[in-house]
């Protein structure tokens, strides 16, 4: 089974996020191991990258990719022998470069700016709709 991490700096505060997060991984869960990490700072990091994992790095300056490109990125990573993918969130003032450049891919999710605590439950949307389209789910219109 695909396992995924999301690892990121800060704490939710909203309880309506934390709940959307409770819901998505629960959704999650029946495609994919999921494990969320909270670190105090941009330096915890690195430290808990998977080694085997593929890294990927939530910034600005990353390359966009559609809903169908993320599902079609992590269908191909098990036929590498990738059964480990990490998101890195880094916090609000962005990611420290030493942490981008430890993962294998920089994502933007777009060229607009969103809260920092929203950006978990818009990543875990987004992985729970990219593995319904690899599973042929009913999830993605």
């Amino acid at each position: 089974m695909l396992s995924i991490q999301v690892l990121c700096v800060g704490t939710l505060k909203e309880a309506y996020l934390r709940d959307a997060i409770k819901e998505y991984a629960k959704r999650i869960g029946g495609y994919a191991k999921l494990t969320v990490r909270e670190t105090k700072s941009d330096r915890e990091l690195i430290p808990l990258l998977p080694p085997k994992s593929y890294k990927i790095a939530l910034c600005v300056e990353g390359k966009q990719l559609s809903s169908e490109e993320l599902a079609a990125k992590i269908e191909e990573l098990p036929c590498r022998g990738i059964s480990e993918i990490a998101f890195v969130i880094g916090d609000s003032d962005g990611m420290g470069e030493d942490v981008k450049a430890a993962c294998d891919l920089r994502l933007s999710f777009s060229k607009m700016t969103f809260p920092h605590q929203l950006m978990r439950v818009i990543l875990l949307e987004q992985i729970y709709r990219a593995l319904s389209i690899v599973n042929h789910g009913k999830y993605h219109k």
